[in-house]
């Protein structure tokens, strides 16, 4: 058997005027210059001086591991340049003097700033046919065992989504990709709200398909993940709006091409929200496992949740910016202004499952990145928990009667399952929270004055530690309850949610007698930018139950040298 680390090929090839050495091995193509080798140095700017001086390198190397080769093809180069007549003045050689001989490209993803990748190709020039044919057949032999490339996808389109560019954006700068990875998709337009879902459940034959594909934001998303969750459960025998079911993993994976308003779930998981760098993870197979939280009501699903349980300041915003949708993505920040001034806060009981024995806590310092320690430590950790727990045939609450309870007058109560990071808020609400460690960093916000709150939400922008205060409280859950104390049922929530909404701009500062309707008795969830119709509600995380197209954040070197040399 032969060993990864050795070589496949080894041939000296030709790239622009320059002579290279060209290597591939199971893992990396690699093409070093000849020092010898006279070659055009563009200027390239140095971020940083060595501190001791080191010996000139003799050769230009460049390496891209095989599985980010995108494709590979034949092509034909005369003159040994590859160039194309350009209309200028040349002397003209008859055709038998022409230097014609065989070549091919190699497409590779290029890293460029801001975790966006790009794809870059090189042509290498060969003297041999044979040769040339040998190099593409090798090349294309191990993008062919790479059993994580997905081959057939089933493509999801919003063209309502965000600026209704979800199509374009598709047809031009994604399906281009798709073809030259020799990619087949079955492209469905939705052409009414829960389209991809209902489809999901119901008719689509998902055993054809590698993978799903989501074109828009946020909410498009929310709708493949009901539906493909929905009929995993099903196909397995699971009830879903049992609260106590362990759910089963889906086994296709997701890709995301943003093409929405927010694309919160993009730059948790891939660093941006670019639709040729989600594009090219989908490619090259990339696989990011992601924690999905089930939200019941007595024994009766409502939503699956993967970012942002949000009650109180960021509910009563999403309510209102609902009413005001004629405004664009200005109601938002309308409605976080009005919300603020308003300054509602509620009472309620939370009880929450501790997540012990695990490592990481919500406030240290330690971000999920790609290949993260701390999601595969405690994803293991948990799943044999679950095994024993099976096995045992008791739930969590039986084997641990763990179970802390907490009441009290809230601003906020917001659940994050990851950072929630985004342009306006770069650390996100819960800077180290985890994307598939199977808990969810719990954040209550305590009665509090304007100004305190507002000390609280400006150190989502800044690097202050924004729970180093003495109204929040933040725990690390695999699950939580919430109570509101002035609901004694559904018929009377919707009855009060339907008075709120004829309220004023402002309501009166009364926040201590909510009978006297002075201000609500209480908010409503925000659930990943969805309203749920009930606010006493019972969260589940269910570790590791998706897997995306991605994989993680990367981190990047402290000094970033773009400047590629051989992706000619």
């Amino acid at each position: 058997m032969e060993r990864p680390g050795r070589l496949l090929l080894l041939s000296e090839l030709r790239v622009r005027n320059g002579l290279y050495d060209v290597s591939l091995s199971r893992s990396v193509l690699t093409w070093k210059r000849r020092a010898s080798s006279p070659v055009y140095h563009p200027f390239r700017p140095r971020f940083c001086v060595p501190l001791f001086p080191r010996r000139p390198d003799p050769g230009v190397c460049h390496s891209v591991p095989v599985s980010e080769i995108i494709s590979v093809r034949e092509e034909e180069e005369e003159n040994g340049s590859g160039q194309r007549d350009d209309g200028s003045w040349k002397k003209i050689k008859s055709r038998e003097e022409k230097d014609c001989r065989q070549a091919f490209t190699v497409l590779y993803v290029e890293r460029s700033r801001q975790y966006r990748w790009r794809c870059a190709e090189v042509t290498f020039a060969c003297s041999d046919e044979a040769v040339c044919q040998h190099w593409v057949t090798n090349i294309r032999e191990l993008l062919a065992t790479n059993t994580s490339r997905p081959k057939h996808l089933l493509v999801y389109i919003n063209p309502y989504g965000g600026k209704r560019q979800g199509k374009r954006i598709y047809e031009q700068k994604v399906a281009p990709l798709f073809t030259l990875a020799g990619i087949s998709t079955s492209v469905i337009v939705t052409e009414y709200a829960n389209h991809a879902r209902d489809h999901l459940r119901t008719a689509a034959e998902l055993e054809k398909f590698d993978g799903v594909v989501c074109v828009g934001g946020d909410g498009m998303f929310s709708e493949i993940i009901h539906g493909l969750i929905w009929r995993t459960q099903i196909d397995c025998g699971v009830d879903p709006n049992c609260p106590e079911e362990a759910l089963s993993p889906c086994s296709l994976r997701i890709g995301i091409i943003p093409a929405g308003s927010t694309d919160c779930i993009c730059f948790a998981t891939v660093g941006t929200n670019d639709p040729v760098t989600s594009a090219l993870h989908v490619i090259v197979g990339d696989s990011q496992a992601l924690d999905v939280s089930s939200v019941h009501h007595n024994n009766m699903f409502l939503r699956y949740s993967v970012s942002l349980l949000g009650y109180g300041f960021y509910g009563d915003v999403l309510t209102d910016s609902e009413r005001k949708r004629w405004m664009g993505p200005a109601r938002y920040d309308f409605s976080g202004l009005k919300m603020f001034l308003t300054h509602h806060c509620y009472e309620g009981t939370v009880s929450y499952l501790p997540a012990g024995g695990i490592i990481g806590t919500p406030r240290d310092a330690t971000k999920c990145r790609s290949g993260c320690v701390i999601c595969q430590h405690n994803g293991q950790l948990l799943s044999e928990r679950t095994e024993k727990y099976e096995m045992d045939e008791a739930s969590d609450s039986e084997c641990n009667g763990e179970w802390r309870t907490i009441r009290g007058k809230f601003l906020a109560i917001n659940a994050a399952s990851m950072s929630c990071a985004c342009p306006r808020s770069p650390k996100g609400l819960s800077p180290a929270a985890h994307l598939a460690d199977g808990t969810i960093d719990l954040i209550l916000v305590r009665k509090c004055s304007r100004f305190n709150f507002l000390r609280h939400l400006l150190r989502h922008t800044s690097k202050d530690d924004q729970f180093d205060l003495t109204f929040i409280e933040v725990h690390r859950v695999r699950r939580f309850r919430f109570t509101p104390r002035h609901c004694q049922s559904d018929s009377d929530l919707e009855l009060d949610l339907q008075e709120n909404g004829k309220r004023q701009i402002f309501s009166q500062i009364c926040k201590d007698h909510p009978a006297c309707g002075c201000a609500p008795a209480y908010s409503s969830w925000n659930c990943d930018g969805e309203i749920l119709t009930h606010t006493a509600i019972d969260v589940r995380v269910h570790c590791q139950l998706i897997k995306l197209f991605a994989r993680g954040i990367e981190e990047l070197p402290v000094f970033e040298d773009l400047t590629n040399p051989c992706a000619i």
